[in-house]
C-alpha cells in the first residue's frame, strides 16, 4: 500500500536520526534504502556479533529488524515527532548465516497513534539468500525529545 508521509522531508530525517543511534554503529549496521513507510537496514556479518555456534546472536537480528521497522514508521511522522516501539513478536525461522543481514521494515497500517509494521530479516550470501526472521510490531507516535 503506497503512503503519504506527513514530512517532504522525511528522508533526510530518517537518515539523520538514524545517524543518532549508538547501537547502529555499534554493531556497523546502514541505512540503505529510505522509502514511505519502508525501510532497509543492511548488517554486514561480524564473528564479534555471533552465538556459540557461529551464527549471528538472535539478539542482533531482532535489534536490527526493531530498528527497521521503527524507521518506517518514523518515515510517516510528522516533523517533531518521534516512534517507540511498544510491542515486537519475532518468529526466528533459520540459523542466521551469511554474508550479511538485510532487514526490511515495511508499515501495514498507520494510525494516528499506533503504526502496525511487518519486519522480515534475510541473509545473503554467495549462493543466495534465506529468511532468518519475521517480526510483526507496533510502534507508538508521541513529541519527539530533546
Amino acid at each position: 500500500m503506497p503512503f503519504t508521509p506527513a514530512d517532504p522531508d522525511f528522508v533526510r530525517r530518517v537518515r539523520d536520526n538514524f545517524a543518532r543511534q549508538r547501537v547502529m554503529q555499534t554493531f556497523g549496521a546502514e541505512l540503505t534504502r529510505v522509502e514511505p513507510g519502508e525501510v532497509e537496514i543492511v548488517l554486514p556479518f561480524r564473528a564479534d556479533l555471533t552465538q556459540q555456534h557461529g551464527f549471528l546472536h538472535a539478539g542482533v537480528v531482532i535489534t536490527i529488524i526493531d530498528s527497521a521497522v521503527g524507521y518506517a514508521a518514523y518515515s510517516l511522522m510528522p516533523p517533531g515527532h518521534a516512534v517507540l516501539s511498544v510491542e515486537i513478536k519475532t518468529n526466528l525461522l533459520a540459523p542466521a548465516r551469511g554474508d550479511r543481514l538485510v532487514a526490511i521494515g515495511r508499515v501495514v497500517r498507520a494510525g494516528r497513534t499506533l503504526t502496525v509494521c511487518l519486519g522480515e530479516g534475510w541473509m545473503e550470501r554467495e549462493d543466495g539468500r534465506e529468511q532468518v526472521a519475521l517480526m510483526t510490531a507496533t510502534m507508538i507516535g508521541l513529541p519527539d525529545r530533546e
